[in-house]
């Protein structure tokens, strides 16, 4: 036996032999090949997978093979009985490949990106046609045939995956891949979609998160992807993750929304999808964030004609109103915006007169919030028989000169606005004259008779003539009344009626 101290220089020299042997066996084969374990690879790509996620037949395949087979319609031979119907991320499976690949000292695969993913894909389906002749695409499925028509393929979906899918390329690819990447490059609309559903599909709520961010992202300034991506499938899938209990969804979903209706060809559809009453219940709810975009999104769809009635029967004009109150400037802003151009239309205007909207105007008029905005909707209002009936009850009249003896708005516009209104009053007969007479407005109208535009003025101008117009017709009721007092007259009008008669 020897020594302690040589028992331990024995046993830490074989320590750092066994090192230096496993750092030389590790140095040698990381310049040798791997087996790679058959699970870790795609059945599609043959590659390692970057992001493998798990079907519904329990196969498991890269995720943008997925995308690419669901865009093209079609499913490999060698992926078997493969259901792309439903996709669920393999989290453990890519937790084993990123720890095989450390473990041998390997750089972590790279995502295949959606385009190469369809060009490998065309490269099967031709390589498949020619293999099976003539046979359609769809007989490849083996007893699960499907006909391929010109310009649909259909589909089975499970989770709102469509029901017909678009070619993405015309016919012609499976002759020549080369064109069909052309026109996939420079259409990208429909892959867009497709990527855009399944992640907005997914059960995983930061799959859901992704995909409305990205949705968010493409349509703030592109104008043709606003078009292209506004269709019934996204626009449902939208609609479903509005109430989402999650706030940065629910922003997300409503943010996106509003970029889409900014196309003019875009906001009857997006009314005619059902989005409306979930934007309503947003507006209603406690999320300042989500109330702003839901407000926005209101007015933006409010600007089509089209939309006017269908929007104010949905009942959006009560929350439009209360939303006037908000401690937010922006949500203020966009509902009095909405609330204008609902007000264009003569239903609306009645039935915000019912809400008792003429109380709420005025008085944020008097407290001079907002006093332009809301001049704009008084204007409105002041245009119907209803709304000046209102108005003058409400004490208008005596609210508009006021404001107009102070001469005290924030711009000029303002006082434009509020004479605009006033004008709008004055159709209101005799009842009007009586209670601008009582205010001093003849007076008030005087001093700032030709102080502004010639639309003004001319505004002004009539107001006066139908102010001082008033006097002439009562002298004139006067002298009628002299005349009838007479016999002759009497019996002569008389005669007159009975022969009018």
């Amino acid at each position: 036996m020897g020594s302690g101290k040589q028992r331990w220089k024995i046993s830490f020299y074989k320590s750092q032999s066994t090192l230096q042997l496993q750092k030389k066996l590790a140095e040698s084969q990381i310049q040798q090949p791997f087996p790679v374990p058959i699970e870790f690879v795609c059945p599609i790509s043959n590659s390692l997978m970057a992001d493998p996620v798990i079907v519904s037949s329990g196969h498991t395949f890269e995720r943008n093979c997925i995308h690419a087979c669901v865009s093209l319609s079609f499913t490999p031979s060698l992926a078997g009985a493969a259901d792309f119907s439903i996709v669920i991320p393999n989290l453990a499976l890519k937790s084993a490949i990123l720890s095989w690949c450390h473990l041998h000292r390997i750089d972590p695969p790279k995502t295949i990106d959606f385009y190469s993913a369809q060009k490998l894909l065309r490269t099967l389906m031709n390589s498949e046609d020619g293999e099976n002749g003539n046979r359609s695409v769809g007989s490849i499925r083996g007893s699960d045939k499907l006909s391929r028509t010109p310009s649909v393929v259909s589909a089975a979906s499970s989770d709102g995956l469509p029901s017909t899918l678009p070619f993405a390329t015309r016919p012609s690819c499976y002759s020549s891949s080369s064109s069909c990447d052309n026109e996939i490059l420079t259409n990208p609309s429909f892959s867009e979609e497709a990527e855009l559903m399944l992640k907005l599909k997914s059960s995983q709520i930061s799959d859901q998160e992704e995909g409305l961010a990205s949705l968010r992202k493409l349509t703030r300034t592109r104008e043709d992807t606003r078009l292209h991506l506004c269709t019934p499938r996204l626009l449902s899938t939208i609609k479903s993750l509005i109430p989402s209990k999650y706030v940065a969804l629910q922003v997300n979903a409503i943010a996106a929304l509003v970029n889409l209706s900014l196309e003019k060809e875009n906001k009857v559809k997006i009314v005619r999808s059902g989005i409306v009453p979930p934007l309503i219940n947003v507006l209603r709810g406690q999320f300042p964030e989500s109330q702003e975009h839901a407000a926005g999104a209101l007015f933006s769809l409010s600007l089509d004609d089209q939309n006017k009635t269908a929007i104010g029967v949905l009942g959006a004009l009560p929350p439009l109103l209360h939303a006037l109150r908000s401690a937010s400037e922006r949500i203020r802003h966009y509902s009095a915006m909405a609330l204008y151009h609902l007000s264009l239309v003569q239903s609306n205007r009645v039935k915000m007169i019912k809400l008792g909207s003429v109380q709420t105007l005025l008085g944020m008029v008097k407290s001079d919030h907002m006093p332009a905005r809301v001049m704009l909707v008084l204007c409105n209002l002041a245009a119907s028989m209803e709304g000046r009936a209102s108005m003058l009850d409400g004490g208008a009249v005596d609210c508009f000169v006021s404001l107009l003896s102070r001469d005290e708005f924030d711009s000029v516009a303002t006082r434009d606005k509020c004479l605009a209104a006033f004008y709008g009053l004055s159709n209101g007969g005799l009842r009007f004259k009586g209670l601008a007479k009582e205010a001093g407005a003849e007076k008030v109208l005087e001093k700032l008779e030709g102080r502004g535009s010639d639309h003004v003025n001319e505004k002004v101008r009539r107001i006066l003539e139908t102010l001082r117009k008033k006097d002439e017709e009562e002298n004139e009721e006067i002298d009628w009344e002299e005349l009838l007092n007479s016999d002759e007259d009497a019996s002569r009008t008389q005669r007159q009626i009975k022969e009018s008669n």
